[in-house]
């Protein structure tokens, strides 16, 4: 593989973690609340945002 390779698929790795906090973030402000569906849309939104 090589090193533009290895570059490339790290910086995917790095976004998908970034987007991934985003969302775990932004649905952690819904936690026992019984809004389900809120929570869920929050971390969707945040995805999209991110």
């Amino acid at each position: 593989m090589s090193d533009d390779s290895n570059v490339m698929d790290r910086n995917l790795a790095l976004e998908a973690v970034r987007v991934t906090e985003a969302a775990a973030l932004a649905s952690s402000r819904w936690m026992g609340r019984g809004d389900e569906k809120s929570a869920d849309q929050a971390a969707v939104d945040a995805m999209r945002n991110a």
